[in-house]
């Protein structure tokens, strides 16, 4: 499939960068403070992209009490990136995922469903017939910290030459075709390639920026066979899925993991574990998942130069179902003591291995902030049969069709999106800490 947009303008930027030190500012008053940061502001933007893989640091005026409170919630939370204080005598930081959600009725989305012609059924709600529109109107903001609303044409810039890659479940995909119809949105179809045909492997490449976004079909990271003449399938935990080469060079990689692992087990997808050279039914979840996240870790070890190539790593998306489904839901959650169902073990067997690997992984933990949109979900309108179903009230059939596990676009994945494109813009590549590792 072939699509296309260029006509770049060099209008002004909505988020710009700034090279000169904004700690000078707060230490100048009035009309002296005010001149030196327009000059930041109004800086020539293409020293954005000389920018884009350097340290940038962030600074901000709060109180002694301010600060306090913003010090205690970050000292638990391992941030993202660091904000120094003006306040010579406090230092802060800030964790672009925690925060709340803000309803903004007249923020437009960026791209609509019916103008990404690569868009899958089951996202495009609108397209469906959902007549609710207000999910699609809430906004993340960050607690103690601003982040920038997302910029196709600064992200192609900063993916100018380069090769990003998703690789996971269905999920991940979702996130893909969120960032891809982003993406595709602010170039012309023309100067567009966009290949959606294979269920295993997609890719959206802007010609102009010679740069591609991938989407690799990988749902546990470790190799799934199966033996085609009894249909046994086994998962085998200390081997990486052999289509990690594919991965091998990319500038950017985002994985994820987890649904697949805790389906019930009239849908599991193995019938045995390779563990240890031997084969076995049962095997406790915790130890499975951990020994393959293992598993991924050390190729990521072995294969990565982490001087070349920045590795995310997306938390569990959660669904939507039991006493909190997603039926007609039309608000998001707002009881911030909300948990979800996913299996708090798995999740600290991933963080461990994470926190022992000698490469930097960012760990973008979206879990929380996606829990409380029990709204975003396509639901029954995730086939254009739902609508009919609704109309009908036909319970029975839109109980078993009900989607509570993926999500609408434009949707939930494009604030994925938007927290990766701050990190890259906040956390850049060219600083590699500790910091960078968000563990809750």
């Amino acid at each position: 499939m072939e699509y296309s947009s260029s006509s770049r303008t060099k209008g002004k930027w909505k988020w710009k960068g700034c090279v000169c030190p904004l700690h000078l500012v707060s230490g100048l008053a009035g009309f002296m403070g005010c001149f030196v940061l327009m000059l930041c502001l109004n800086y020539n933007p293409n020293t954005i992209r000389i920018l884009s893989f350097r340290n940038i640091s962030i600074t901000f005026t709060s109180s002694p009490a301010a600060a306090k409170t913003a010090l205690l919630w970050a000292s638990s939370s391992q941030p993202t990136h660091e904000m120094k204080s003006t306040n010579k005598t406090h230092a802060s930081f800030c964790n672009i995922f925690q925060g709340r959600w803000l309803h903004k009725p007249g923020e437009k989305p960026l791209y609509e469903d019916v103008r990404c012609p690569f868009l899958s059924e089951r996202v495009r709600c609108r397209s469906n017939g959902r007549p609710d529109l207000d999910y699609r109107s809430w906004s993340w903001e960050a607690e103690g910290c601003q982040i920038p609303r997302f910029n196709g044409k600064d992200m192609l810039e900063r993916l100018r030459g380069k090769r990003l890659v998703m690789v996971g479940d269905s999920l991940n995909r979702n996130q893909w075709e969120s960032l891809a119809c982003l993406l595709y949105s602010v170039v012309s179809p023309s100067r567009a390639h966009v290949d959606v045909e294979s269920g295993v492997y997609k890719v959206f490449k802007a010609k102009d920026y010679n740069c591609s976004v991938e989407f690799h079909w990988s749902p546990f990271l470790v190799q799934l066979d199966t033996n085609p003449a009894n249909g046994t399938s086994v998962l085998r935990l200390e081997k990486v899925v052999s289509s990690a080469k594919q991965w091998l060079g990319a500038d950017i990689m985002v994985f994820n993991t987890g649904h697949w692992w805790v389906h019930n087990r009239n849908f599991r997808a193995w019938h045995l574990f390779d563990y240890k050279g031997r084969l076995v039914e049962d095997l406790e979840l915790e130890l499975a998942f951990e020994t393959a996240m293992k598993t991924w870790a050390r190729w990521i070890d072995q294969n990565v130069d982490s001087t070349k190539t920045a590795v995310f790593f997306r938390s569990v998306s959660p669904e939507h179902r039991g006493k909190q489904w997603c039926y007609n839901q039309t608000k998001p959650i707002m009881d911030e003591s909300f948990k979800g169902s996913f299996p708090e073990p798995l999740m600290e067997a991933l963080k461990r291995t994470i926190r022992r690997m000698k490469t930097p992984v960012r760990y973008m933990n979206v879990t929380k902030l996606s829990e409380y949109r029990i709204d975003a979900h396509p639901a029954w309108y995730g086939e254009k049969r739902g609508k009919l179903l609704m109309e009908n009230k036909e319970i029975k059939q839109l109980s078993a069709s009900t989607d509570c596990s993926h999500w609408c676009l434009p949707g939930l994945p494009d604030t994925w999106n938007r927290l990766l494109y701050t990190l890259l813009v906040f956390d850049t590549l060219g600083k590699r800490t500790d910091s960078s590792r968000i563990l809750e």
